[in-house]
């Protein structure tokens, strides 16, 4: 087993984004935890969700914005700062986006985690590899069954591929060249400082900004939703004690994408027959994630802390307490030009 102790130094990749900011904001609690945080800052990296960090632990945190595809400069960042870890966060994530284009998708999940890999193998050093791939590799799962960490991978659509061929290099990696690294399968993470194209973030601020919510289908798709923190807390657990070349699924709670939308419109007291949008789902769309978390907690001893039902409105205060954070996001060029799309159902 591994000590929190032994990994003082961690660099991150994707620092800047969702679950990459809370991860940092986790770790950084150890007091003697370094970070260095490699961040291109594309239109779901953003540095404000770190201002907390910036403003009261600078001297053991660094952004730099470098892109992961860059092999001469990860090479040198690794490097220079002489890692025991690397967390690797970074990736096109939103599977709408793949539906139009999925070359960013191949060259950051493939060619950026096989850079890494690449990187950190030709030091020499003994550098733990902690990937963070995604439950949707598993595809669709008929209902009363569910994906453990020995199911195959059948990927339905091109963001689910990319991950799933990132997640192999790094199976091969650890058998080619007895590499040290561990893979975690998160499920659906909900929290603060999410971007508001995902389903949450974007029901609770449209129905803010008094919007219709546009919903895939007619809502029925079940997804597994877990709590930020209680992810990050399953990567710290692995990170510290899990033994090399081994895979962990963690997941949350099973609920359909139409539950997660009425409990918001319910919380904020808003008819969600007069919001919702239905509009044409995703071509070959998985109705169902059931990812198996039985051995993370049989094993490890991992538990979700959060519930649901009961943190959806810590959520939902927090959006509306940082209305500017979300209005810089949503009112630019960037996320106005995906939106239109993305609320008409076109996906080609």
């Amino acid at each position: 087993m591994n000590s929190m102790n032994k990994y003082k130094k961690i660099l991150v990749t994707g620092g800047c984004g969702f679950i990459g900011s809370h991860f940092i904001r986790l770790i950084l609690e150890e007091p003697e935890v370094e970070v260095l945080n490699l961040d291109v800052l594309t239109y779901a990296g953003n540095p404000d969700n770190l201002v907390d960090i910036v403003a009261t632990k600078a001297d053991r945190y660094r952004h730099l914005k470098v892109n992961i595809c860059d092999s001469e400069l990860i090479k040198k960042y690794i490097n220079e700062f002489s890692p025991d870890v690397v967390v690797h966060f970074a990736a096109e994530s939103h599977v709408d986006r793949s539906y139009f284009d999925a070359f960013d998708f191949v060259r950051t999940n493939i060619e950026g985690t096989r850079v890494l890999l690449e990187s950190i193998r030709q030091t020499g050093k003994n550098i733990r590899f902690v990937h963070i791939s995604t439950d949707e590799v598993y595809g669709d799962v008929e209902e009363g069954l569910y994906s453990d960490e020995q199911s195959p991978m059948r990927p339905s659509n091109l963001y689910a591929a990319s991950k799933a061929g990132a997640d192999l290099f790094v199976q091969s990696f650890i058998r080619t060249h007895s590499f040290p690294a561990v893979i975690l399968r998160g499920s659906n993470n909900y929290g603060t400082h999410q971007y508001p194209e995902k389903l949450i973030p974007m029901a609770i601020t449209n129905l803010l900004e008094n919007k219709e919510i546009p919903l895939h289908g007619d809502g029925s798709h079940q997804r597994s939703w877990l709590h930020v923190n209680d992810f990050c807390s399953a990567i710290s657990l692995v990170m510290r004690q899990a033994a090399d070349g081994t895979i962990w699924n963690v997941s949350g709670e099973i609920k359909s994408n139409l539950e997660v939308v009425k409990t918001v419109a319910n919380i904020l007291s808003v008819s969600i027959e007069d919001k919702l949008k239905k509009v044409p789902d995703r071509p070959g769309a998985d109705f169902r994630y059931a990812p198996s978390s039985e051995q993370i907690r049989t094993q490890l001893g991992w538990k979700p802390e959060h519930i649901f039902s009961k943190e959806i409105s810590h959520i939902i205060n927090w959006y509306k307490a940082n209305e500017l954070w979300c209005k810089h996001i949503k009112t630019s060029e960037e996320f106005l030009r995906h939106y239109k799309k993305q609320a008409m159902g076109k996906w080609f």
